[in-house]
């Protein structure tokens, strides 16, 4: 049944938020990220936040990554010992080589993306050719792990050195051009070297450890200059490109345990800079690494963040945030005009999305996951509620805490903001008179919180310190409320099955609303009708009328318990996200109470809608850690769907015309591509009815003109620009599903009889196969070729093997029933015979009497 007018039926995925990044090693260059996920790794435009492709691991666990500075190659090496070398952006795998007896623990390449360095477990460090894949140096000298390698040379210089550092302590120098070791540094650290860097010229080596040292070596004397405590263990250290921070100055940049950039003059040995405290215990800065062609730095930290720093001021503003991983989306709604998403997601920070980039910014001052959020009408304010059992109003136009409200006993597990504008505001906005700047900070003047502790509350934002009033309002934990359109009336709903209605300023019951059978997950008031609805456990939606607190319609067709729910086209319709996994569209004024579409893009539980304000857009967040954006292109649809409807049309009344004709060439070629397969039938049921009529007594389909046709091969063999499927592939299916019925088999049997005449085996395998390997049919699998040739051989004889089988055992059954049909005529001849013969006796005797 076709949805009500004016009703919207059609979304599209134009956005989604999803994990590029599960930790682990992580590379940059030529543009591209490449982030270790799960075993595998995903390749990212940086600047863009846009997916490349993913390159499927081997199983075990990723230990290094390099991108090439120009961007053509990715290199990965993991616990397997193998090291797989890749072609960007096609993904496609140029070499997989056992690099080292042991893993390979980290990777370099050069300046110039020609040359490439693996040091391994068994403390030998290699170069290769990037492009070759063959082995050019061969170091032996370090007694652990190597832990750090780093290039110096450019293009068309005379000077090529490798440095080496593992977690023997010690650090190598090699001359590429000789071959040899020029320099032996063995007692400058005491721990595991993390970090090297040469500067600008290559006569200074700057090295790092978690023995919370810098040491800076004179390559011109191959002897230590200086040693600098930094007081944390150091993971990560470079040097700066001229001109950073503003300074005519030699700088090198430190990360680590503190999770800050640091950066230090090498001449003074003083900190000249220092990013901003990132407030985030338990995390460490792991990598970092200079932007190429900028004045820009990215930091990766252990908690899956990645942050590019602007080096042009002694600040390192933060330019751009990307969380590699959300964990589990618990909430999320619009702010800010429906520009960004405030996102709740298993954590204690804050987030604040930009879906378009995948840029973030994070809010801190919880000390425990927030497990909900509310905004006000602006989108400027935004509560939170926490498992630190307090409530927060944020101001996200300065991304600052304005109040804390603490008074629960228990995680608080819903926050409503009220929805109405202060008089002032609302007298402005009425009137149209513009807002000041001090009427669009104006707080909201109520905040609403319930909690696992079964109380509601009514907060002033003046006076966070004391609530205005508390009453114990379920019997169970407290999943959501929600505020009327008007602020009169407040909701809440609990896992004890009911739904409450308050009076929004004493905080008295106003209404029970039972019905459900298990418990009720959200409760939402519609904001033009005087509705409200709710869902719950028992997979069903409830819509109330105010009026007289009685259901008015119920809405049934989730598979699991309906956890959200958001009214969505002035009241007409709502939108719900449910256990399974869909986010279902529904018609709430018909009768009838449909689901109009429903939407499928999480594999886990979603747990969070939010609905924009113009509604065009719905964002949905799941168990998956995917933030996926909607939008109606409901006109889309329907204007596409209209002009298709056209053509077909077009094309139906062309296919009469040509039968009419007698073009059967052009006649066979339209009934292919309209995919109507009466039509296609009726055709040559036509042609072989003419067989015994006016028609080719000894051609298979009844006329020598259609037997052309179909063993034409430059015509059958070809492929239809819609389907990418030879012509004869399609036909083939169609004669399978004649052929199942008795009615229709004889026409089967006659358009298999021509086919069979003119194709051999060779001719028919190749029709699968030319189906597969389309362009509509390519994955982005990295597998090599070998293999991707054994699939499509083996799917073309499969996909072969789905028309021949139907076809064998149907045309049996057939023919054991025509065999059947004429030994059964033999006795009717014979009973025939035998009746004339009786007849002619009597009719003797008749003549004799």
């Amino acid at each position: 049944m076709a949805p009500a007018k004016g009703l919207r039926s059609s979304y599209a995925v134009v956005s989604e938020t999803s994990p590029i990044y599960t930790g682990g090693p992580v590379g940059l260059g030529g543009g591209l990220l490449a982030t270790t996920l799960r075993d595998g790794v995903q390749i990212t435009e940086y600047a863009t936040g846009s997916k490349v492709i993913y390159l499927k691991g081997d199983g075990e666990p990723v230990t290094s990554i390099a991108v090439a500075p120009d961007g053509d190659y990715v290199v990965v090496a993991s616990r397997s010992v193998l090291v797989r070398t890749y072609s960007l952006p096609s993904g496609k795998l140029l070499r997989s080589a056992k690099a080292h007896d042991a893993p390979v623990i980290t990777l370099a390449i050069d300046s110039t993306s020609t040359l490439l360095a693996t040091g391994g477990a068994d403390g030998l460090v290699k170069v290769w050719d990037l492009a070759g894949g063959f082995v050019t140096h061969n170091f032996r000298g370090h007694g652990g792990i190597v832990s750090a390698l780093r290039f110096y040379g450019r293009a068309g210089s005379t000077r090529w050195y490798l440095a080496s550092g593992a977690d023997d302590c010690r650090i190598r120098v090699w001359d590429l051009v000789k071959s040899t070791c020029v320099g032996q540094f063995d007692n400058g650290h005491t721990s595991v070297v993390r970090g090297l860097d040469f500067d600008v010229d290559g006569k200074t080596l700057v090295s790092a450890g978690r023995d919370q040292l810098v040491n800076i070596w004179d390559l011109t004397t191959m002897k230590l200059k200086a040693s600098v405590p930094v007081y944390e263990s150091i993971e990560t250290v470079g040097c700066l490109p001229e001109g950073a921070l503003g300074l005519e100055a030699d700088l090198i940049f430190l990360g680590g345990e503190r999770n800050r950039v640091r950066v230090l003059d090498l001449a003074t040995r003083r900190e000249v800079a220092v990013s901003a405290d990132e407030a985030t215990t338990e995390v460490a800065i792991q990598q970092a690494q200079v932007l190429d062609g900028a004045l820009e730095l990215v930091s990766v930290s252990t908690n899956q963040t990645i942050i590019t720093h602007s080096l042009a001021s002694k600040e390192l503003p933060i330019l751009r945030r990307t969380v590699g991983q959300f964990d589990e989306i618990i909430d999320v709604t619009h702010v800010l005009g429906g520009d960004r998403l405030a996102v709740a997601s298993n954590s204690e920070d804050l987030h604040l999305l930009n879906p378009a980039t995948n840029a973030v910014d994070v809010l801190t001052g919880h000390s425990e996951i927030i497990l909900t959020i509310d905004t006000d009408y602006s989108g400027r304010f935004l509560a939170t509620g926490a498992k630190d059992n307090t409530a927060r109003i944020w101001d996200l136009q300065t991304q600052t805490c304005i109040a804390s409200f603490a008074g629960h006993t228990d995680n608080v597990t819903a926050v409503a903001l009220a929805r109405v504008p202060t008089a002032h505001v609302l007298a402005k906005l009425t009137s149209g008179t513009p807002l000041t700047a001090e009427d669009e900070a104006a707080l909201p003047e109520t905040l609403y919180t319930a909690s696992n502790d079964l109380t509601l509350k009514s907060w002033s934002p003046t006076n966070p310190k004391r609530s205005q009033w508390t009453v114990k309002a379920h019997d169970r934990d407290i999943n959501a409320i929600d505020l009327s359109p008007d602020d009169s009336t407040i909701a809440s709903c609990s896992q004890d099955r009911l739904c409450k209605l308050w009076d929004a300023s004493t905080g008295s019951v106003v209404a029970v609303l039972k019905g459900h059978k298990r418990g009720v997950w959200d409760c939402r008031f519609s904001a033009h009708d005087k509705t409200i609805a709710t869902s719950s456990g028992d997979r069903s939606i409830k819509i109330w009328a105010l009026h007289d607190y009685t259901c008015i319609r119920t809405l049934e067709g989730h598979t699991n318990s309906v956890l959200k729910l958001r009214w969505l086209n002035a009241g007409r319709q709502l939108v719900s996200a449910g256990g399974d996994g869909l986010v279902k569209v529904w018609d709430a004024v018909s009768k009838t109470s449909e689901c109009i579409t429903t939407l499928d893009n999480h594999t886990d539980r979603v747990w969070s809608l939010s609905v924009s304000g113009d509604g065009k857009t719905i964002v949905s967040g799941g168990g998956d850690s995917v933030v996926t954006v909607w939008e109606d292109v409901t006109a889309e649809t329907a204007a596409k769907r209209a002009a298709e409807d056209e053509r077909r049309i077009e094309r139906e009344q062309r296919l009469e015309n040509v039968v009419r004709r007698g073009d059967w060439k052009q006649a066979i070629q339209l009934a292919l591509q309209l995919d109507r397969p009466g039509k296609l039938l009726a055709l040559f049921t036509d042609v072989l009815e003419r067989r015994n009529a006016d028609g080719d007594p000894d051609s298979a389909t009844g006329l020598y003109a259609v037997d052309a046709v179909l063993q034409d091969p430059d015509f059958m063999l070809s492929v239809t620009p819609q389907r990418r499927q030879p012509r004869l592939a399609k036909l083939l299916e169609r004669v399978r599903d004649w052929n199942t019925n008795a009615r229709t088999s004889s026409v089967a049997q006659a358009v298999l009889s021509a086919v069979l005449h003119a194709y051999g085996a060779e001719e028919l395998m190749s029709l699968s196969r030319t189906r597969v390997e389309s362009p509509d049919d390519e994955t982005h699998d990295n597998d090599d070729d070998d293999n991707a040739a054994d699939g499509v051989t083996q799917k073309a004889a499969n996909d072969l093997k789905t028309i021949v089988d139907p076809l064998l055992a149907y045309t049996e059954r057939h023919y054991t029933r025509v065999s059947d049909l004429v030994a059964a005529s033999y006795l009717v001849d014979f009973t025939l015979k035998e009746m004339g013969a009786a007849g002619s006796l009597i009719a003797g005797g008749d003549d004799q009497m």
